[in-house]
């Protein structure tokens, strides 16, 4: 199983449920979306800020 965080944190952001992800992808437990959301906390409390291209 390979779902990389940003896959999972586009999902939340376009408006996606817990339990849609997890009924869309049954490999998924609610651990991970809670470990994912912990995650981009830790980042975007990160005091170096790097830049990154926007999307387009």
């Amino acid at each position: 199983m390979r779902f990389t965080v940003a896959q999972l944190l586009e999902l939340l952001a376009a408006g996606m449920t817990d339990q849609e992800i997890l009924e869309d992808y049954p490999y998924l437990e609610e651990a991970d979306i809670q470990a994912t959301l912990l995650y981009a906390a830790h980042i975007a409390n990160a005091r170096t800020i790097i830049n990154l291209p926007l999307a387009s």
